[in-house]
């Protein structure tokens, strides 16, 4: 009994250890499926954790006085949370003792206020420079790419050239196009042209490159080179970082971690540089997940875009991308995201070109593959991105990736550098643009400390004495849209293979995709080739998200080149009653373990799929706008509206006059379904909907003042609810379906 009872102390013991490690899981860290009256009670003051938070920026010879006044200011413009970054002039240096001993008061006098922080995680961006550390203090570790010097070598003639030890291939390519690989060994190679053509050889070394940075500790404040990024393709440049960084602020503050501290922020990190990304590694891992050596190809790669490439070629880059967005999650992402869930924080991070996914995909890879690990993913609205006459669909990303992976909330960073900058009106309706896509977490550009007089304190429409409205506003629908599962049954594959084989063609298709769903009332989420291969289960004649979405139509944008294993995912989908449609046209091409050896897919071969076909207009960008604020119409034809229409369940929201200004986004409580519906235009709109939810009593939820309203005229028609629909120029209207 004595050693019965020793094993029983132990074996409690070594559980109650192992449960003590494992963190709390917070309330507005998972999906929460409340009450309609639990979520009534709680929205008319939402908790903190619900933001909304300024971008704070300590700059200048800040003390604790200044930024006790900002933080009382910031309480009475209604900010219960706080976004703060380390700032130039502190005279305090980055990441020091005294740093820390600043940063400590500074979360203590938060809690004062009952106000949250979220930490920037370096000091500027793009996140991974840690101040300038990996340049003074582990140079071995930072940005590396490949780049190429290139020689021109008449026809016939010899090519001699000394060449460095950081070499990793020397190809000549010749004016038709031809390709040769040229042996090197130590630090010679040579070579001599064959007869009839005229050929450029390229030298193709690795050497450290980085991303500009905008660092706040760099004495030029000027974006530049100067403090290089960490090697984001290497966990162990990562594991520096987060010495660097979160461990040192842990032991700071680590009490306040999941309570007063919600997590870290991270900004852009992307390969922004002339070159390939690339890793001492790279090469062993391709071949491991590829089965071939890359590097007869990479000369091709870095000829330039005016020179088109093969489409061999074009494959064989699209499984180069393909390994780099592996590893550039499991190198940078994931470990940032594992670290803060260990320690009861969630780690939220953007990227950039969100709005230009063709550009994305070459700089960061895969937007999904990114996020995969990301607790709170994100998108920024900046320069032009949003406003009256532009088209705004990419903040879908953020809340897909959300959707996608089971977490509760998507945030944005909205307003820097807009141009116009935006006044309290256009601010709302920035807002509303992105609450209508599923974004329910807002972070607000721009509060400078106020530590140097006539350079701080808030952005110009933060001083409007409207926008404390904002601010409440902001609060309410970010929390309601936090709240419950979303229920978005049309899936839009984002053609991530295509994509890094440059195709337009898919991207313009994607893009006008998006348009022509949300004109029509449409909601959809994007997914991307990794979730339909294999991360979403198939259950019932659905791809079910771990949110619970289940994604019973699938569109697919025109993709020259599709996975293997999504074609037969989709196949299997159709078999146990989903619906697919090819928008354009069935992929050329299916691809097993590479993209370079694809093999060629005909037509017939996809007879269990709808294929409809699309035709792009052709609009110039007015020069005034940037070319994401230009979509790529897309005519759209009767088949495709009918597809839409028979290929699986009915819209949530239908609406008697077709008004493609109206926006919707619905979500479901434990016993009630929430409707956002949103007038993207100027004028007013007057009609009838048709809502389809379980209820019988409709209620409006006025987000400006908290309260809510029963309203008259409803009509039940089996698990429908009829109704008119009266918005304002830019309004938007909560209906709770009960």
């Amino acid at each position: 009994m004595r050693v019965m009872h020793s094993i029983s102390l132990f074996a409690c013991l070594l559980t109650c250890a192992c449960t003590a490690q494992v963190p709390v899981q917070r309330p507005w860290q998972s999906l929460q499926m409340p009450t309609w009256a639990e979520v009534k009670k709680n929205w008319v003051s939402p908790p903190p954790e619900y933001g909304p938070e300024p971008y704070y920026g300590l700059n200048g010879p800040f003390t604790l006085d200044v930024a006790r006044r900002d933080l009382d200011h910031m309480h009475q413009l209604g900010f219960r949370a706080v976004t703060v970054q380390y700032g130039w002039g502190s005279g305090m240096q980055y990441l020091s003792p005294e740093w820390f001993a600043f940063f400590r008061d500074f979360v203590a006098e938060a809690k004062k206020r009952d106000m949250r922080i979220w930490i920037v995680d370096d000091a500027g961006y793009p996140s991974g420079f840690a101040g300038g550390k990996f340049t003074s203090d582990k140079p071995e570790l930072r940005m590396q790419a490949l780049v190429a010097a290139k020689s021109p070598v008449a026809a016939g003639s010899a090519f001699d050239k000394q060449v460095s030890p950081d070499t990793v291939a020397v190809t000549a390519i010749s004016a038709t196009g031809e390709t040769q690989a040229i042996p090197f060994s130590g630090d010679h190679t040579q070579w001599t042209a064959p007869a009839g053509s005229d050929w450029t050889v390229y030298v193709v070394e690795h050497a450290f490159r980085t991303s500009p940075t905008r660092s706040d500790t760099n004495p030029k404040r000027t974006k530049d080179g100067t403090q290089s990024l960490e090697d984001y393709l290497d966990p162990a440049a990562t594991a520096e970082y987060l010495s660097f960084t979160h461990d040192a602020y842990k032991r700071a503050v680590g009490e306040e971690f999941g309570k007063t501290i919600l997590g870290f922020r991270g900004d852009e990190p992307d390969y922004s540089l002339n070159g390939l990304p690339w890793t001492p590694k790279f090469f062993a891992t391709f071949e491991a997940k590829k089965g071939y050596d890359i590097r007869p190809y990479l000369a091709a790669f870095l000829q330039g875009r005016e020179i088109k490439l093969t489409a061999q070629q074009l494959r064989a880059r699209a499984d180069y991308y393909d390994v780099f967005a592996d590893m550039f999650r499991d190198g940078f992402f994931k470990p940032q995201a594992e670290w803060c869930k260990a320690n009861g924080l969630e780690y939220q991070v953007h990227l950039n070109h969100e709005e230009m996914q063709i550009d994305l995909a070459h700089s960061e890879g895969n937007f999904f593959r990114d996020m995969r690990f990301v607790q709170v993913p994100g998108i920024d609205s900046i320069w032009h991105q949003i406003w009256t006459d532009t088209v705004s669909d990419f903040p879908r990303f953020a809340s897909s990736a959300a959707h996608v992976y089971g977490h509760p909330r998507s945030f944005t960073e909205s307003f820097a550098a807009y141009r116009p900058e935006p006044d309290v009106t256009m601010a709302r309706y920035i807002l509303n643009e992105q609450f209508v896509r599923g974004i329910n977490l807002i972070e607000m550009m721009y509060y400078p400390s106020t530590a140097t007089p006539g350079r701080g304190g808030p952005a110009a429409y933060m001083q409007d004495p409207q926008f404390p409205a904002l601010t409440e506003y902001a609060r309410r629908m970010s929390y309601m849209l936090s709240m419950g599962r979303p229920t978005a049954e049309v899936a839009l594959l984002l053609p991530s293979e295509s994509l890094w084989m440059a195709d337009t063609t898919a991207d313009n298709t994607f893009v006008s995709t998006e348009r022509v769903l949300s004109e029509h009332q449409i909601d959809f989420d994007i997914v991307d080739e990794d979730a339909i291969a294999g991360l979403l289960p198939l259950k019932g004649g659905a791809f079910v998200s771990i949110s619970g979405n289940r994604y019973r139509t699938v569109l697919v944008p025109h993709a020259d080149l599709l996975p293997s294993a999504v074609i037969e995912r989709l196949h299997a989908f159709t078999e146990a009653g989903g619906h697919v449609v090819f928008l354009g046209a069935t992929p050329a091409y299916a691809a097993n373990r590479t993209d370079l050896q694809a093999k060629s897919t005909p037509a017939k071969e996809y007879a269990w799929a709808t294929v409809v076909p699309v035709e792009l207009e052709t609009v110039p960008t007015p020069p005034a706008q940037p070319p994401s604020s230009a979509p790529a119409p897309m005519t759209v034809p009767q088949e495709l509206l009918h597809a839409l229409r028979t290929a699986g369940p009915a819209s949530a929201l239908q609406i008697d006059k077709p008004e493609p200004a109206i926006r919707f986004l619905r979500r479901r409580l434990q016993d009630a379904t929430v409707f956002l519906i949103f007038n993207e235009s100027g004028s007013p709109v007057a009609n009838h909907i048709t809502l389809a939810a379980p209820g019988h009593t409709v209620e409006l939820w006025d987000a400006q003042t908290g309260r809510s309203t029963v309203l008259p005229g409803t009509k039940r028609v089996g698990e429908h609810v009829t109704l008119p629909l009266n918005l304002t120029a830019y309004a938007t209207e909560i209906l709770v379906v009960r």
